[in-house]
């Protein structure tokens, strides 16, 4: 495709829009208006002996991330970011979360989990966060029962009330929750910005799946080594 076209369909976008585009990734990534979504880096999904490792699956790419991810955190934090912790409880006394619907799909798919297998118990072990990535005093915590974040919480009110217009969306599961979250904030128009290597799915061919639905639909992709340096040349 020649530049042309491009040209053109941005110019017609400007003159659509009701506000100014955020068109480059620096634009999109400024501070003042950008939060770092930190999903669901738990035990359960983390950890050995936690949900996912008892199904089987191999837990060394979620544990390989919680080893980059403090990297990025912390640059968001420098740079004034607003980093907000994402956590799941699914499991707890009379079952107030799992429907019907979730306990069936867990029956053929999660070989015990959320039915003989306690999932994120409120308090336990297996919700809490996963090495060094935990949020510090005052920072914004939101509990989630379901994979998309924005379902059933305070996360849009919460963005919103502080001017956030990007997601830089990270953790665990890229083609899950992680995903999930993506798409609902896209669809209540937030920019997104998913770090490549600030993800981790179990299986790598549904991280790249992620990737690529993301950049064809949803947002675009970007890595921390990228978002550091962004972070660390915007103005104090």
């Amino acid at each position: 495709m020649s530049d042309t076209p491009a040209r053109d369909y941005l110019a017609a976008a400007r003159r659509l829009t009701h506000q100014p585009l955020l068109e480059t990734l620096p634009d999109k990534v400024a501070p003042a208006h950008t939060a770092l979504l930190v999903v669901d880096m738990q035990n359960d999904f983390c950890a050995d002996g936690g949900l996912v490792s008892r199904d089987g699956r191999d837990v060394t790419p979620a544990q390989a991330l919680a080893g980059r991810l403090p990297r990025l955190i912390e640059a968001a934090r420098r740079a004034g970011v607003l980093p907000v912790f994402i956590r799941s409880e699914y499991t707890c006394d009379g079952n107030p979360w799992l429907s019907d619907v979730w306990l069936e799909q867990a029956v053929r798919e999660r070989h015990g989990g959320y039915t003989t297998i306690p999932v994120c118990e409120p308090g336990r072990w297996s919700a809490d966060w996963y090495g060094a990535i935990r949020p510090q005093a005052g920072d914004t915590v939101v509990t989630k029962h379901r994979y998309d974040a924005f379902q059933g919480t305070e996360l849009d009110l919460m963005l919103r009330s502080r001017g956030i217009r990007t997601l830089v969306m990270t953790g665990v599961v890229t083609n899950v929750c992680v995903e999930s979250t993506a798409r609902a904030g896209f669809m209540r128009d937030y920019y997104i910005v998913l770090a490549d290597d600030g993800c981790a799915a179990y299986v790598a061919e549904d991280h790249a799946h992620t990737l690529r639905n993301i950049r064809r639909f949803f947002g675009v992709v970007s890595t921390i080594d990228e978002l550091c340096s962004l972070w660390a040349d915007a103005p104090g």
